[in-house]
């Protein structure tokens, strides 16, 4: 029924009337309705003389004595030593030199030691190592150094790096993107005028002014305020613009939404709210990602097996069987060649860089590669609030709306719309005008007489119109429940004003903000005449509502394994209201359970065992986001992270994946590892997948790799000691140049993700490369010793060695090829049984993989066919030896699968039995065992990072980098940071006049 063409029924009047029956004002007490919204705090004073406080560093600490936030504007003023007037040129230049510009400086890494960080590490070191050998050492007996092999593994080093250097030079900045949304310009009072400068130039002490549009240029205490709202959503998560008055604080970086205002700084640069989230970011350079300490772990798997062979030769080659040096310096570059996996990096770069683009059709953007394999792995998954899972955009509430009169639900809804601004609206008005459906239905069929705009005295909105219809003038009037329900004259009765106040009460419960609505007739024709007396009609709830596909994504999550915990700047009813809407629940608690800990007696016994527990936290800081992801972390979990605010860039840059999603700042994006490009969460859910599917690819190569490993060192270590058979370090070159070009292709395989999280369980790659590197050793010195110790191909197929039945030793170049033939078909081969959970020929491997299967074989069987390399020592074999390899090949190939099931059934069977003892173990604790890390350990890992200490160290010593003026910190409450950093810089130094 519209609102506009019925007329409506008065509310009670008469003897009824409230005017009568209330008792006097004296008698009387107003009521005060309990809205939602900040518990605002008062101003404060020093606690301690002004007059003795020196500016020490401890005095600004203890906020017992003062406070910078809450103190009374005259105290900030005698404690940074300014006034109104603003400060001089000299003192500012003075104070430029002390507190540093007001900008967020980074570090420029050199390009080409960056090239060369991505060829330190052990792996590297050893194929270094072997290229040495190769030049440097092999001068023995008369014969030149080996320049083929010295080339060759040069080039192998050069190809890995360039891939690493590609794509780590398309990474983004998380400091520059932070250092760029500060605000460019700043209008500042120097030597009593006003004038624009570069906000860089900024001090504390400063006078500056902004108005409506501009943003904050630097943390301030206002002095003059005229009807200001700011919008500092992007830095501490409130969805709301807040309205700001004389003394309060504002923030670097946050936006004026309506008026104009005066202040003076507080602090500037890295010392602002914002500087400290920027300072948060990238503090973490003595930690590794989680790809490193994997890497770091199969390559010490890798060292420590060929360091024990290589040992091995030493002592039987050169004291037992008295090698010359050269022959013995040969048979240990073999197994240094062919053992490290030097393409170990290369190939899961390569899985991972086609994976992100296959996460691009998605629409999620990798800003870093290796986070796909850690979105693999994620267990939690920390969300923010306010524009990630909620729209960021105010609605009303239409199921939760409330009539007081005849009036319906949806006539309430268009008499508030007549009250709102169609053009240059506030967020509120907006929201009610949206909710329309149709906005033009805000003027139709009326004819506006006169508007009142919302003011910060008055608290409503008016409008008074002509009914088109009807010809009769009404008023319809929006604003604050407790201000609305003082002009209802009409209908104001106990009653009434009890079920108002139970129905404000319960909205601000839900984290609801309750908006009253009123209306009135006017006699006569004048539009400022007086009506017959406002009749309150109805209660709108306003919020900020979740994304429509929020909930599904969060269900989609919860099916694949991974928890979801809110975390947002926002209160604690608003969290437990959209944890409810969502499904998460509101199991969520304030921020400062995280500096308190748990109540006493109650179900937690520690605070890690909260954060884990809880549903979600609410009024968080930056520095709470990040040490709430940094505990999870260190419980275990990998967790990955979602925000669009530059309040979330900190813990998006602590995450293992930090996920930033659509429309968010340039911030957040920086610091971000996977940034989306389209509205919502739902593409978190294709990225996991599709992070499952690349996790098992790397899986499945790293297990090839270790066998490959044990195959080599271990086969040619035996043949060595067995029949001093000296294999050409070349051939295992070409073996693994071959090798790496076909695992390349592993990269599109068809694989199938898991249901849950991934994780490396070492111990079963470790166990599965030992049985199949020790079953295709066994292969190849099966095939060499029948060779050499008898004539049984002879005998049977006729084949022969330049004629003769049997080889003319041990080393004898056919024989050489023979066994490069083998150990080059059999080892690629062993990727089909790696890739497969069942029979091999069960899971179709992609058309690449297979293709790139066929075309290495093509060219192995090839080299054996016509390869007479004169600077090694190989000789071409018949085509009759080459069909024996095959079939030889295939006959060991045949049982693989059943050495895999063997496996299966006991060796990984009790590993997997005792991982789940330990997360039994972990279940009654409820918090997950964790063991501490040595300092060895770290140091060993982050040998694997690309950025690496030590280049960065050789960098500033030569001059190439920039100085970096950002250090790690301890983590304190933001305000503290400030005085302590602003106050102890001025007591060092203080001011000239102040000092006079």
């Amino acid at each position: 029924m519209s609102a506009s063409n019925v007329a409506k029924e008065p509310g009670p009047q008469g003897e009824e009337s409230p005017v009568v029956r209330s008792p006097s004002p004296e008698e009387k007490k107003k009521r005060e309705y309990k809205e939602f919204g900040h518990d605002e705090e008062k101003p404060t004073h020093a606690n301690v003389d002004m007059s003795l406080i020196e500016l020490k560093a401890e005095d600004l600490y203890d906020k017992e004595k003062v406070d910078l936030e809450t103190i009374v504007i005259e105290d900030v003023f005698k404690l940074l030593q300014c006034s109104e007037e603003g400060l001089n040129d000299e003192e500012a230049q003075r104070r430029i030199e002390l507190f540093g510009p007001n900008k967020l400086e980074q570090e420029e890494q050199n390009a080409f030691l960056q090239f060369l960080s991505f060829m330190w590490n052990p792996l590297s070191w050893v194929m270094e190592g072997a290229a040495l050998v190769a030049i440097v050492l092999s001068n023995g007996n008369g014969q030149p150094p080996d320049w083929e092999d010295f080339i060759g593994i040069v080039l192998l080093l050069f190809i890995n790096s360039a891939i690493g250097f590609y794509e780590e030079r398309n990474a983004g900045n998380a400091v520059k993107a932070l250092m760029d949304s500060l605000a460019p310009k700043a209008k500042v009072r120097r030597n009593g005028s006003w004038f624009e400068i570069e906000s860089s130039g900024l001090v504390p002490g400063d006078m500056i002014s902004f108005k409506i549009g501009d943003i904050v240029p630097a943390d301030c205490r206002l002095t003059e305020a005229i009807n200001v709202s700011i919008d500092q959503a992007a830095l501490t998560g409130e969805s709301l613009p807040q309205s700001k008055k004389l003394g309060d604080q504002c923030f670097s970086g946050s936006t004026c939404k309506q008026g104009e205002a005066e202040g003076v700084v507080i602090s500037t640069g890295a010392n602002t709210f914002f500087g400290r989230a920027a300072s948060l970011v990238g503090q973490d350079d003595d930690t590794t990602g989680h790809l490193q300490k994997i890497l770091a772990q199969i390559g010490s798997f890798c060292l420590v097996s060929i360091g024990i062979f290589v040992l091995a030769e030493i002592l039987v080659l050169y004291a037992g069987f008295r090698y010359s040096y050269r022959r013995g310096l040969n048979n240990i570059l073999v197994l240094l060649i062919g053992g490290i996996p030097i393409a170990m990096p290369t190939v899961l770069s390569v899985t991972l860089a086609v994976g992100a683009q296959q996460l691009a059709k998605h629409k999620a953007i990798v800003t870093r590669i290796t986070a796909i394999e850690e979105l693999a792995g994620v267990t939690i998954l920390c969300s923010d609030k306010t524009g990630t899972l909620t729209t960021n955009k105010l609605t009303i509430d239409r199921a939760t709306i409330r009539t007081y009169g005849p009036f319906s639900a949806d006539d309430v809804m268009l008499l508030a719309a007549y009250a709102s601004r169609t053009e240059n609206q506030d967020a509120i008005d907006s929201a009610v005008v949206q909710a329309l459906g149709d906005v033009s239905r805000a003027r139709a069929g009326i004819k506006l007489l006169d508007f009142k705009p919302f003011n910060p005295v008055d608290k409503r909105t008016e409008i008074t119109y002509r009914e088109e219809s009807s010809g009769m003038l009404k008023r319809v009037t929006k604003g604050m429940t407790g201000i609305i329900i003082e002009l209802c004259s009409r209908n104001k009765t106990e009653e009434l004003e009890n079920r108002l106040e139970a129905d404000v009460e319960e909205f601000a419960t839900r984290g609801l903000r309750a908006l009253a609505v009123a209306y009135e007739e006017l006699d006569g024709q004048d539009p400022e005449g007086e009506g017959n007396g406002f009749e309150l009609i109805g209660l709108l709830a306003i919020f900020d509502p979740p994304r429509e596909d929020t909930k599904q994504t969060i269900d989609d999550a919860l099916a694949l394994g991974v928890k979801v915990k809110m975390v947002t700047g926002d209160q604690l009813a608003i969290a437990k209201e959209t944890g409810r809407r969502l499904g998460l629940g509101d199991h969520m608690y304030p921020a400062k359970v995280l500096k308190d800990g748990p109540a006493p007696g109650g179900k937690h016994l520690s605070l890690d065992e909260m954060i884990l527990d809880a549903d979600g936290f609410a009024g968080v800081f930056p520095e709470h986001k990040y040490e709430i992801v940094k505990r999870l972390q260190g419980l275990g979990h990998l967790c990955a992270m979602t925000g669009d605010g530059a309040n979330d860039a900190p813990a998006l840059s602590r995450a293992n994946v930090g996920i930033a999603v659509e429309g968010a700042t340039d911030a957040a994006r920086g610091a971000a590892d996977i940034v989306l490009t389209e509205p919502g969460l739902s593409t978190i859910v294709h990225a996991i997948r599709g992070s499952r599917v690349i996790f098992q690819r790397m899986r499945n190569y790293s297990i090839y790799a270790c066998a490959v490993t044990i195959r080599i060192v271990v086969c040619f270590a035996i043949l060595a000691f067995a029949f001093k058979f000296d294999f050409p370090p070349f051939m295992v070159l070409i073996i693994a140049l071959l090798n790496d070009g076909t695992i390349m292709t592993l990269s599109v395989d068809r694989v199938l993700p898991s249901m849950t999280p991934d994780s490396w369980d070492l111990a079963e790659i470790f166990a599965y490369a030992v049985a199949y590197g020790i079953y295709l050793t066994a292969s190849t010195v099966a095939l060499v010793a029948i060779i050499l110790e008898t004539t049984f191909f002879y005998d049977k197929f006729g084949v022969t060695f330049n004629g003769n039945p049997s080889p003319s030793g041990a080393n004898d170049y056919q024989l050489h090829m023979i066994v490069y033939l083998q150990v080059a078909i059999i080892s690629q081969a062993l990727i089909f049984v790696t890739r497969s959970h069942g029979f091999f020929f069960m899971e179709r491997p992609s058309v690449a993989l297979f293709g790139a299967f066929c075309v290495a074989q093509l060219v192995s069987s090839i080299i054996a066919a016509y390869a007479n390399f004169g600077f090694t020592q190989i000789q071409a074999i018949s085509g009759g030896w080459i069909g024996i390899v095959w079939v030889w090949n295939i006959v060991w190939f045949a049982p693989l699968d059943w050495i895999k099931f063997a496996m299966k059934a006991t060796v990984i069977k009790k590993l997997r039995q005792r991982h789940e003892a330990a997360q039994a173990a972990q279940a009654i604790t409820g918090v997950p065992i964790t063991r501490t890390q040595s300092r060895a350990a770290s140091i060993h890992e982050s040998l694997y990072s690309n950025r690496v200490s030590f280049i960065r160290r050789a960098a500033r010593k030569v001059g190439f980098g920039s100085k970096i003026t950002m250090k790690p910190e301890e983590l304190q409450r933001f305000s503290s940071i400030q005085a302590q950093r602003t106050g102890a810089t001025l007591a060092r130094n203080p001011s000239r006049t102040a000092a006079a």
